[in-house]
């Protein structure tokens, strides 16, 4: 089963699970943890081979490596921990998987907030993910995974999270990286359905304005979904959380508590 932590208050029994990006680990929400488990139950997990959950690689060989594989890794320790239902945060790739949990499992998502959300890959995207696939077995990964860090986060302003991400993409292994690359075949056809099909579940949106490769497709889904809200964060990038904690936390606390 994936690593995870958990803070528990006493004086509620709502949780908020938070879900991180590709090459990152639940370490990534240290400026939410504080102030979020003053209101509620919080469980912080590591995708397997991220973080503490690296150590798992040892122990257990998945196989299978597909988004629904990987949303039953996050439904397990759900189940473990008797949480039946969850508010969730995720940033980044973390935004997928929380979809698709909604997709496939919609009475385990309370709420779903997105950070850095990734609804569509436009054209610059793809080009750069062939490129980058085209090189994965040949190149060291921490060489594409800086590549690609400065092309999501480019500006001098995103330096904390980008050297925050690739300090953690350090802790995986190149095979692991290649089987998590190579989920990219899965994606548009999922991005799509994402962005055609609305799940009835109240969703926020924290976008950087910045946030060039992204924003641009949220914005346009936010228009035709009546369960979602959009708030742009000014001259922020991609990794919201980071980068401007106190608008992300006060943004969505405050539509937790106003659900």
């Amino acid at each position: 089963m994936l690593k995870y932590s958990k803070h528990i208050n006493q004086k509620t029994s709502k949780w908020v699970t938070f879900i991180h990006g590709a090459g990152g680990s639940s370490s990534i929400w240290f400026k939410q943890v504080k102030i979020f488990s003053k209101s509620f139950n919080l469980l912080l997990i590591d995708l397997r081979g991220h973080g503490n959950s690296s150590i798992d690689l040892f122990k257990k060989v998945y196989i299978d490596y597909t988004f629904d594989s990987i949303c039953y890794d996050i439904i397990e320790v759900l189940d473990y921990e008797k949480i039946k239902k969850s508010n969730f945060i995720g940033i980044s790739l973390g935004t997928i998987l929380i979809r698709h949990i909604a997709q496939k499992s919609p009475d385990r998502v309370s709420s779903m907030i997105m950070g850095g959300a990734i609804l569509k890959l436009n054209f610059k995207s793809r080009i750069l993910m062939a490129i980058a696939n085209f090189s994965k077995d040949i190149l060291p990964y921490m060489l594409i995974y800086k590549a690609l860090s400065y092309v999501v986060m480019p500006n001098s302003n995103n330096r904390e999270s980008r050297s925050l991400f690739i300090t953690e993409a350090k802790k995986i292994y190149q095979k692991e990286f290649i089987r998590w690359f190579n989920l990219t075949v899965e994606i548009i056809p999922l991005l799509k359905l994402f962005r055609q099909v609305e799940i009835n579940i109240p969703t926020l949106y924290l976008m950087g304005e910045e946030d060039y490769l992204f924003l641009p497709a949220v914005k346009e889904t936010v228009k035709h979904h009546f369960f979602s809200k959009l708030i742009v964060v000014p001259k922020c990038g991609h990794v919201v959380n980071v980068e401007k904690p106190k608008v992300f936390n006060n943004s969505a606390i405050d539509f937790l508590k106003n659900l």
